[in-house]
């Protein structure tokens, strides 16, 4: 199978077409036609997930988030960037980024956050998915029960006695998705980072809001696009290897 083939298969899944006019989704180095044996799927392309596709020696890296988001006039070893996108030259290894495209998708980040939770009757859509929980729970014990779940520290804002039932969600940066899970009568909302204007505003809203980290938000959709192009390189009785990458660009401590 070639770059080229793996491309067109996560179009299908997540169409490149979507992602937001900001973003920078695609194939981004490497060569459509080169032939790939094996594939490492990451949140991030870094110094560490390189070098592990380079010990596995797969062909081609899959992340979610994105390279190049402004114009380059160089490539040098004196900013990460530009080193980051040596080391795939130098390597051989093309690289595909699947970003705002996979925010959106039935498979994407925010589909599997709520497979994870077990939520029903999920609606939504655009960066946004809300549903019920397959019961309802004080807001404090949610936020152990994601915690646990996420294998993140998760901030909870808001009273933890506060019932919640019906629950929305955006992934990584998502805070402002917010306003959605009022308007759909949820009692909570979930993202990966809260900016502090939006927490305000969730407060006075009277919804509880769950800060649960941008990795552990996100990872959820890595996984469930590898395991999609497992099935699809399965169906056709292709034998690509397929690696999931669980490197963090960093990391806080959990809470004890």
């Amino acid at each position: 199978m070639t770059v080229q083939e793996i491309y067109t298969l996560i179009d299908g899944l997540a169409p490149f077409e979507t992602q937001m006019e900001s973003d920078n989704s695609g194939l981004l180095v490497g060569d459509g036609n080169a032939p790939v044996t094996g594939i490492l799927l990451a949140l991030d392309l870094t110094p560490a997930v390189i070098d592990e596709a380079l010990s596995l020696g797969v062909e081609l890296i899959v992340t979610h988030h994105p390279l190049m988001f402004e114009p380059r006039h160089t490539l040098t070893e004196g900013d990460y960037e530009g080193r980051l996108i040596r080391r795939l030259v130098r390597g051989n290894l093309s690289f595909i980024a699947a970003h705002t495209n996979l925010d959106q998708s039935p498979v994407g980040t925010n589909a599997a956050l709520c497979t994870l939770l077990g939520l029903r009757e999920v609606s939504g859509e655009g960066f946004f998915r809300c549903g019920l929980l397959p019961e309802p729970m004080p807001a404090g014990q949610l936020r152990d029960h994601l915690s646990a779940l996420l294998g993140d520290t998760v901030r909870l804002m808001g009273p933890a006695d506060a019932p919640v039932a019906k629950i929305g969600m955006c992934s990584g940066g998502g805070s402002s998705e917010w306003t959605a899970a009022l308007a759909s009568g949820c009692q909570a909302f979930l993202t990966g980072e809260m900016k502090h204007h939006h927490a305000l505003e969730i407060a006075d809203s009277g919804l509880v809001a769950f800060e649960c980290g941008h990795f552990a938000t996100e990872y959820p959709g890595v996984c469930t696009l590898a395991d999609a192009l497992q099935k699809a390189f399965d169906e056709v009785q292709c034998k690509v290897r397929i690696f999931k990458s669980a490197a963090r660009a960093y990391a806080f401590p959990r809470q004890p």
